[in-house]
């Protein structure tokens, strides 16, 4: 791969990364371990490594579009996945800094659109992005099963 390569790839996790920093900094507190969960909710070490493979993913797939299609050809496919991004940085706030569990679902399933629009954004110009893009799809499909669930759980525990 040629420098120029690497810096845009580079250029397409700095987003990213920035969307990643959200779940860093908004993270399960003792409000979180108080819920009451379902028996299918995943252990707490699962989703970082989930997460940082599907950032990677997200990265590739944008780069992808990108040397397929450039960024004038591209650009309206990646400000849809830019849009993606930010409703993906939005949930951690509203779910863990806020404690909005229905406003963390209601967003999420704006993300999860947001997602959809994007694969089907990016098809035209690399499918293979847009293959890249189902487990996000998938991962954030069982998110919102899951915030569901535990806003149904803890009616009133939590505001929102």
């Amino acid at each position: 791969m040629q420098f120029d390569q690497i810096l845009a790839f580079i250029g397409f996790m700095l987003p990213c990364v920035m969307a990643a920093s959200s779940g860093a900094f908004f993270r399960p507190d003792s409000w979180y371990r108080s819920l009451s969960k379902p028996r299918w909710n995943p252990p707490d070490w699962l989703f970082p490594p989930a997460w940082t493979l599907l950032f990677v993913t997200i990265a590739v797939a944008g780069w992808l579009v990108w040397r397929a299609a450039g960024l004038a050809g591209s650009a309206g496919a990646l400000a849809i996945w830019l849009v993606s991004l930010g409703l993906n940085s939005a949930w951690s706030w509203l779910f863990f800094g806020r404690k909005r569990m229905g406003w963390a679902f209601g967003e999420l399933v704006l993300l999860w659109l947001s997602i959809l629009a994007t694969i089907l954004a990016f098809a035209p110009h690399s499918a293979t992005a847009a293959w890249l893009l189902l487990p996000y799809l998938a991962w954030v499909t069982f998110a919102g099963a899951l915030n569901f669930t535990l806003w149904r759980l803890n009616c009133g525990r939590a505001a929102g």
